[in-house]
């Protein structure tokens, strides 16, 4: 049994719980070391007190269950059946009854919860957000491997589109060479869509980037992260073609600043609202508090969000094994959009820098 599994099954035991059903793509993959998408088929882990977990997923998957190094039974299905009368008479071999059932409350589908209640007829549904969350908010030192070169290959992804900056040249096309040298390397997910977003678009925190051209006085924004071996990165840069006015300057120059505050602040002990009340302090008597919009940052992990979340009302106090981004930014219509985003991963004397490229002003000729 995995740790992972165990801690999970020790919880399940606390609380008083006879089974747990997760149902997400990142906690089943937590569990399992299995990732994939489903897309609308059922992917699921059961777990127990004491006895063995079971995993279902789509027939034509379980190969690469086993090959993920699940050890524990697989429950394949395919197209044509009913997954509940399987998982039915697996849990039936396992558990007399099921009193309590735990759920990802915010990822169940109404169609699934029903066909729990069908199923099993829990007398309560219990949310195993919490546990989930406390167990992936700390990583050991091998997912700090994986987060470190997934790091790298962001930091990669940022130099490449820099390159690319050259007057005429849309913000799609250098998507494009971005994600195409990315896969060359054997990249073959983003952690979201990969956004490059230049002049009064780079206004929008998350604008949709399209066809419009690189000119020259842009700030160019680029946000990307990759997923590697499970592993989610997330960085932001925001550059300039060719010379930019002093407003532009000023907001940069406002961000940056926010974001070193909020670095030199990290370190365990620290509260998440702390950090988030740093950069939004130095933003606002900047005169810019107002264009401040969005949370500091997001917990970093199997999923591109999770815990913690960085925010100025969040009184966390901050772990070393923790990962997550800083990432402050200032958004004035017509005028610029700036945003400076690092993965940081938490240790006993403060933060690692997982992402490195280059933060101070870089103006492309």
């Amino acid at each position: 049994m995995n740790q992972r599994l165990t801690k999970l099954m020790n919880w399940l035991k606390e609380e008083n719980i006879e089974a747990a059903f997760l149902t997400s793509t990142e906690n089943v993959f937590y569990l399992s070391g299995f990732r994939t998408d489903p897309h609308e088929r059922l992917l699921g882990v059961m777990v127990f007190q004491e006895k063995e977990p079971f995993l279902v997923c789509p027939g034509m998957e379980t190969e690469d269950v086993r090959n993920a190094g699940w050890g524990f039974d697989i429950v394949g299905y395919s197209d044509t059946d009913n997954p509940w009368e399987f998982i039915s008479k697996q849990v039936n071999r396992r558990v007399h009854s099921i009193e309590q059932l735990a759920v990802e409350k915010t990822h169940l589908i109404v169609e699934r919860f029903e066909s729990l209640q069908e199923t099993f007829q829990p007398k309560q549904f219990r949310a195993v957000e919490e546990i989930m969350h406390e167990l992936r908010m700390i990583k050991d030192e091998k997912e700090l491997k994986i987060l470190r070169k997934a790091a790298k290959f962001a930091d990669f992804a940022i130099e490449v589109g820099v390159n690319e900056i050259e007057e005429g040249k849309t913000e799609q096309e250098i998507i494009a060479k971005i994600e195409y040298e990315l896969k060359k390397k054997g990249i073959s997910e983003m952690s979201f869509s990969t956004m490059v977003l230049t002049g009064k678009n780079a206004a929008s925190p998350h604008g949709n980037p399209g066809d419009t051209k690189i000119q020259k006085g842009d700030l160019v924004l680029f946000d990307l992260g990759v997923v590697y071996k499970g592993y989610c990165s997330d960085i932001t840069r925001t550059v300039a073609y060719g010379e930019i006015n002093d407003e532009q300057k000023k907001i940069y120059d406002t961000v940056l600043q926010a974001q070193l505050a909020s670095l030199e602040k990290v370190k365990p002990g620290v509260t998440a609202k702390e950090l988030d009340q740093t950069a939004r302090k130095h933003i606002a008597e900047a005169g810019y508090g107002d264009y401040f919009p969005h949370r500091l940052g997001h917990g970093l992990g199997v999923s591109v969000h999770e815990y913690p979340s960085i925010t100025e009302t969040n009184d966390l106090v901050m772990k070393a094994g923790m990962a997550f981004t800083i990432e402050p930014g200032v958004y004035v219509p017509n005028v610029a959009g700036v945003r400076i985003e690092d993965d940081i991963y938490i240790t006993e004397n403060g933060p690692e820098l997982l992402t490195k490229f280059p933060k101070e002003l870089q103006i492309i000729k």
